[in-house]
């Protein structure tokens, strides 16, 4: 049995799927995250909710991640302390427009939020399981929103990484949305931890690794090589001295496939024939049972 270095983060589902998949086929997954979320541009969000949303001629809010109520409720924290908890100004009460959701999560988030922080925070949420998808949260917001010519402006609070689906359909209707980008997704910072403590796994060798995205291989290539080694472009030896584990790579789609071979000259063994987890594992299987 081998060891595969699944570079992603496990997902809550009991049992992930990708670690189940590989664990069917004799392997032994490890996943290791390599991403994290920070929050960005407290400053400016804290200035909004201070101005409050009648300045703004905001009819509402979308919240579209459990990171941006992260974020919301670190910027109102902020304006409790700097106020010293003095009253609400009227013109700060957010209370008085919707709180729109993507999805479940985001609106139990939402409603933990009103009840923790008695200031700045939303009364009025809306969406929750029904709004499970940009698609039908813009559906949602279509139908609800008044159409008596009243304001019709959005504040949107956003990733770095976003499908414009959302905005396209809102305001495709005349819907105005006032983006803000509060939260960011980066490599993480305790991915040469973590990878440190994942390759203290005892009497397993080491077979493959496995790329999930473009995004975070440049990042984590150079670490990488701090504790494996990994096949090169144009070579068919290694340095057999070397104390490091020697691996093959996989990548999950021909995307990640491209970048590895063309940006980092790094070689795939195999690709994934779809997405999937099982398709995956069994490329995986097919090439080592081929060798």
């Amino acid at each position: 049995m081998s060891n595969v270095l699944l570079l992603r983060a496990a997902s809550q589902d009991n049992p992930d799927r990708y670690e189940d998949a590989f664990r069917s086929r004799g392997y032994h997954p490890i996943s290791v995250p390599v991403l994290e979320t920070v929050i960005v541009g407290r400053e400016e969000l804290a200035r909004r909710l201070s101005i409050g949303p009648e300045k703004q001629s905001l009819s509402g809010v979308i919240i579209t991640s459990q990171r941006a109520v992260e974020a919301w409720s670190e910027a109102a924290q902020a304006l409790i302390i700097g106020d010293n908890n003095t009253p609400l100004k009227p013109e700060s009460d957010w209370w008085s427009v919707p709180f729109y959701a993507v999805g479940e999560a985001t609106s139990l988030a939402l409603r933990d939020l009103s009840e923790k922080t008695p200031l700045y925070t939303p009364r009025d949420i809306r969406g929750g399981s029904e709004t499970g998808t940009a698609e039908r949260l813009a559906g949602f917001i279509l139908k609800d929103l008044p159409s008596d010519g009243t304001s019709r402006k959005l504040l949107y609070l956003t990733g770095d990484k976003n499908r414009d689906t959302l905005p396209r359909i809102l305001e495709s209707a005349s819907v105005a949305l006032d983006t803000l980008q509060v939260y960011a997704t980066q490599g993480s910072s305790m991915f040469p931890h973590d990878l440190s403590l994942a390759l203290e796994q005892e009497g397993l060798s080491w077979g493959w690794i496995v790329y999930f995205a473009p995004s975070v291989a440049e990042f984590v290539t150079p670490i990488l090589r701090n504790h494996f080694v990994l096949p090169a472009v144009n070579s068919s030896t290694q340095d057999q001295l070397s104390e490091h584990h020697y691996v093959k790579v996989a990548a999950i789609g021909p995307t990640t496939e491209s970048f590895l071979q063309q940006t980092l000259k790094l070689p795939v063994a195999v690709t994934a024939r779809n997405p999937k987890a099982d398709d995956l594992a069994d490329a995986v299987l097919q090439h080592d049972e081929a060798q």
